[in-house]
């Protein structure tokens, strides 16, 4: 498994995105990105991340901050979360799993004493030279977003 550090190069993805989109690390070569990862769509905590982050996106553009969100679900299933949760971030979808487990968040989960695959909340920040500026591992929620919107302020200065 990667583990990824402050410092490292972000690994490169091109993805399917939300409403017939590509989304890619290179073609926002030269901004910084927030990436924040996230088991599955419309479930309660992916839903109160991903409502999080776009409430505070109006923020983080005006840092000139992308926001991305990525799962392992399609792109079909990003248009219907966007579309039921009223989201403002750019959703990628890794159905393949190749980003996640590039950036070490697809790992063996645990729940009721059962073992599975699974997404490990997880949120990287990018700096404009695509170094990994910061990582927060097993992400709680509330108050997440706007923790990571103060750090890109800091990043951004």
């Amino acid at each position: 498994m990667t583990t990824l550090s402050a410092g490292a190069s972000a690994p490169d993805f091109t993805l399917p995105g939300d409403n017939g989109t590509t989304v890619s690390l290179a073609s926002l070569a030269g901004k910084p990105v927030v990436l924040f990862f996230y088991p599955k769509d419309d479930t309660s905590g992916c839903t109160a991340e991903s409502i999080a982050f776009s409430a505070l996106k109006p923020q983080f553009d005006a840092l000139g901050v992308n926001v991305i969100g990525m799962s392992p679900d399609s792109a079909k299933s990003h248009d219907k979360f966007k579309a039921k949760h009223g989201l403002s971030v750019a959703l990628a979808a890794d159905e393949e799993k190749a980003a996640l487990q590039a950036y070490g968040v697809w790992v063996e989960k645990s729940m009721y004493g059962k073992k599975y695959m699974g997404v490990e909340r997880t949120t990287v920040l990018i700096d404009a030279k695509g170094r990994i500026a910061r990582v927060w591992n097993k992400v709680k929620v509330p108050g997440h977003a706007e923790e990571v919107l103060a750090a890109a302020r800091e990043m951004v200065g």
